[in-house]
C-alpha cells in the first residue's frame, strides 16, 4: 500500500538533506518532486497543486530552530498537510438509532457485498450490535448467495425476498422485520450500478427516500484511482452520502483515491478494506495513514489489532503454563491462529516503523505458517503436549507425515525450545519484580 508514493516522497526529502536552511530555491525543487510523486500516484492535479502550494507557504513561513534540520521540518509539514488532506479527524459512523439503518452504494465490483459482511461482523463484535443483513440486489442471484454465505460465516441473519424484484419494497420490509425481531442494526446491500445508468441511479435514490437511512456509505475500489474520485462525485450529487469506504487497499494501489477523494467530494473516508478476510477492515485514521505514507509505520493500529485478538483468561492460563515450563505445541498453534486473525502478514510487518521499507521487495506469503502447522498437526496429541518425547524415530515419522524434511522438523523444535526458554525467563523476571510488591 502506497509503496511507490512513500519511496518517491523519501527521495524528494533527500534534496533538503545536508542543506543548512530552508530557502525558496530548495523548497521549490523539493516540492516539484513531491508534486510529481503525487501525480504519479494518480492524485487529482488540482489537489496535488493546492497541496504543494500550502506546504511551500508553511515551509517558507517557518522560523526553523537550529536543532531541526530542513528535511525533518519538511517531513513534519508534509505529514500534517497529508493528514488534513485526508480529513484531519477520524470520522465516526452514525449508528445511534435503534435500529440504525446503513445503506451501501457503489459501482459493480467495488466490494460492497463483502464489505457489508465485514462491517456487520465489526459492529457485532466491537459495538455489541445485533445486525440484519439485507439483500437488495435483485438483478444478480450470485450476490444474494454471496451475502448468505457471508452471513453464515459471521453468524448474522440475512433478509431476502427471492420472489420480489422491487429493492425499495424489500428494504422497507427488512426494516419492519428488524423492528419486530429486535435487530438494532440494518445493513442494506444494493446492486452495483454505473454512474451513467440513470435508471439504476434513480432506483438507489428511491431506496434512500423510502427508508431514510442513518448512514449512506459509498464503497469504492481504491485500485481504480482517479476514476474512483470522479465516480464518487457523481454518486454524491445524487445521494449526498455520509462517508466513503476504500476497498482493496492491500493491493498494488497508487493511493490517488485516498488522497483526493476528501477534497473533491468533501466527505470523509470512514473505513478501509485491507484484505479478503472478514477481519480485514479498519476504521480510517488520517494521521495514521499519513504516518504510513511517510514510512513511519502505524504502531497504534498494530497494537489495536493485537488487542482485538487478546483473550484475558487465555493469557492468564498461558502465563501459568509458561512459568511452569509447560508451554507446548497446542499453545503454539493457538498463538499462530491469533496472529493469522490479525490480517495480512506483510501489512502487519509494515506497521512497525522502519520495517515497511526493508520488506518492500520481499514477498511474505499468508501461508508462511503452513509448513509449521503441517509439522505440528503430524504429531500425536501426546507429542504436542510433551515435546520432550520427540526422539529421532518420531521426528522422522513427523517429517514424512507433514511432507517436510527432518532438517525442517529439527529446526522448528530448536526454535520452539529457544522460544520456550525465553518466555520462561521473561515471565520469571516479571514475577520476581511483582513479589516484593505483593509482600507489602
Amino acid at each position: 500500500m502506497f509503496d511507490n508514493l512513500s519511496e518517491r516522497l523519501e527521495r524528494s526529502f533527500k534534496i533538503l538533506k545536508g542543506e543548512g536552511k530552508i530557502t525558496e530555491i530548495n523548497v521549490a525543487e523539493t516540492l516539484k518532486d513531491v508534486r510529481k510523486a503525487l501525480l504519479d500516484a494518480d492524485v487529482n492535479y488540482k489537489v496535488a497543486k493546492n497541496f504543494t502550494d500550502t506546504v511551500k507557504e508553511k515551509a517558507l513561513g517557518q522560523n526553523v530552530l537550529t536543532a531541526v534540520k530542513p528535511s525533518q521540518l519538511m517531513v513534519k509539514i508534509v505529514h500534517d498537510e497529508l493528514t488534513q488532506l485526508m480529513g484531519g479527524e477520524t470520522a465516526e459512523i452514525n449508528i445511534d438509532a435503534r435500529p440504525a439503518v446503513i445503506l451501501m452504494s457503489g459501482l459493480q465490483g467495488s466490494g460492497k457485498t463483502t464489505f457489508s459482511g465485514k462491517l456487520a461482523r465489526m459492529l457485532k463484535t466491537k459495538k455489541n450490535r445485533k445486525p440484519l443483513l439485507v439483500a437488495c440486489d435483485v438483478y444478480r442471484p450470485a450476490a444474494i448467495e454471496q451475502l448468505r454465505v457471508l452471513a453464515e460465516q459471521i453468524e448474522v441473519p440475512m433478509y431476502c425476498e427471492l420472489d420480489s424484484k422491487d429493492p425499495v419494497e424489500i428494504a422497507q420490509h427488512a426494516i419492519q422485520e428488524a423492528k419486530a425481531k429486535g435487530y438494532d442494526l440494518v445493513i442494506v446491500d444494493t446492486a452495483g450500478r454505473l454512474a451513467v445508468d440513470e435508471q439504476m441511479m434513480n432506483e438507489i435514490a428511491a431506496i434512500k427516500k423510502a427508508i431514510n437511512p442513518d448512514e449512506i456509505l459509498f464503497v469504492v475500489d481504491s485500485m481504480t484511482g482517479q476514476d474512483a474520485v470522479n465516480t464518487a462525485k457523481e454518486f454524491n450529487e445524487r445521494l449526498d452520502f455520509n462517508g466513503v469506504v476504500l476497498t482493496k487497499l492491500d493491493g498494488d494501489t497508487r493511493g490517488g483515491a485516498a488522497l483526493s477523494i476528501r477534497s473533491v467530494v468533501n466527505k470523509p473516508i470512514k473505513f478501509v478494506g485491507t484484505g479478503e478476510k472478514l477481519e480485514a477492515i479498519d476504521q480510517f485514521h488520517p494521521a495514521r495513514m499519513a504516518d504510513r505514507i511517510l514510512g513511519m509505520g502505524d504502531i497504534v493500529s498494530l497494537v489495536e489489532r493485537a488487542q482485538e485478538q487478546y483473550d484475558e483468561e487465555e493469557a492468564k492460563r498461558l502465563q501459568k503454563k509458561i512459568a511452569k515450563n509447560q508451554f507446548d505445541f497446542n499453545d503454539f498453534l493457538s498463538q499462530i491462529a491469533q496472529i493469522k486473525k490479525m490480517g495480512n502478514l506483510k501489512d502487519l510487518a509494515s506497521m512497525i516503523p522502519g520495517v515497511g521499507k526493508a520488506i518492500k521487495d520481499i514477498d511474505i506469503d499468508d501461508n508462511a505458517f503452513k509448513s509449521i502447522e503441517a509439522i505440528i498437526y503430524s504429531m500425536t496429541p501426546a507429542e504436542r503436549s510433551n515435546p520432550e518425547i520427540l526422539n529421532g524415530s518420531r521426528r522422522t515419522r513427523i517429517a514424512k507425515g507433514s511432507g517436510t524434511t527432518i532438517q525442517e522438523v529439527n529446526r522448528l523444535l530448536k526454535q520452539f525450545d529457544q522460544t520456550r526458554k525465553m518466555m520462561k525467563m521473561v515471565t520469571s523476571s516479571k514475577m520476581g519484580k511483582m513479589m516484593p510488591k505483593m509482600k507489602k
